[in-house]
């Protein structure tokens, strides 16, 4: 099995995560879980059959995906990602399920030669947990919404990771987690408040007022696959919390956690919410 350290390209980037084929696996995952709030969000934005919508930060190739059948076999996806090995694992996906109509670049939307290859004139464009790792996402947001018709759809899903995972009732190891991996504001990262910060981030961008919505995964029981997921993010995210000094190095048995959390939960009747995402779109006017 690869570990985090593991990368899958020669990208230097700031992704605290790591690349590599784990995180991958864990991104996939992490996809199964948020997929039904994800498919919320884009219809109540207006993603419907038909559109040409454009993927920025495609990564895995999950949620262009479930654009391509929200959008129908008439309609177009087109996924951007600066990662081409991951790029890789999306073209496949997208083979295994048939899909013809959805087709990925490597490269940045900001940058002006990727026009020929990216096009423009798109229904919509959508971008999920991408701007929390940007140094000016208003800035992100307002190169992606060039490449819109007027009119087109903007559309932005992102965490709010103050609060880390939580149980009801509340339990032990599960609170030590979400103050490990809730960041500092003086630490490099992400914005964990990405998803509050929507909203003021459209305005600026110099879109019209955003419509918000807001939602969480919920489960439990021995089944429920956010314990995997929680635990599978700690072991993606152990290298750069022991970089920062967030936990000793060699502290966290990170091969039994999986194990730990869903005991903890389950002996307790309880379950787990997993961090809420908010979701906000507008439309070019201009």
């Amino acid at each position: 099995m690869d570990t985090p350290n593991q990368t899958l390209d020669d990208a230097t980037d700031d992704y605290a995560l790591g690349r590599s084929e784990t995180e991958t696996a864990r991104l996939i995952r992490q996809h199964q879980i948020y997929a039904p709030i994800t498919r919320q969000f884009l219809t109540a934005a207006g993603i419907t059959s038909g559109m040409k919508v454009l993927d920025v930060g495609s990564g895995a190739g999950d949620v262009a995906l479930l654009l391509a059948d929200l959008v129908g076999p008439s309609g177009q996806v087109v996924g951007v990602d600066m990662n081409g090995a991951i790029l890789d694992t999306a073209r496949a996906r997208v083979r295994a399920t048939g899909w013809s109509n959805v087709r990925f670049v490597q490269g940045d939307v900001r940058d002006h030669g990727q026009h020929d290859q990216l096009g423009s004139g798109f229904d919509a464009v959508v971008g999920r947990w991408i701007l929390m790792y940007l140094p000016d996402p208003a800035d992100f947001i307002r190169r992606c919404a060039a490449r819109l018709r007027v009119g087109g759809v903007v559309t932005f899903i992102e965490s709010d990771l103050r609060s880390g995972a939580q149980t009801f009732p509340p339990a032990p190891l599960h609170e030590e987690l979400a103050r490990w991996m809730t960041p500092e504001v003086d630490l490099p990262g992400p914005q964990p408040m990405m998803g509050p910060l929507l909203f003021s981030t459209f305005l600026a961008a110099g879109l019209p007022t955003p419509e918000l919505r807001l939602g969480a995964p919920l489960g439990g029981g021995p089944d429920w696959p956010g314990f995997a997921y929680l635990a599978e993010s700690v072991r993606s995210l152990l290298p750069f919390m022991e970089q920062v000094g967030v936990v000793p190095p060699g502290s966290v048995e990170v091969d039994s956690l999986e194990h730990r959390l869903r005991a903890e939960v389950v002996e307790r009747d309880g379950f787990q919410q997993l961090p809420s995402v908010i979701g906000a779109w507008s439309r070019r006017t201009v």
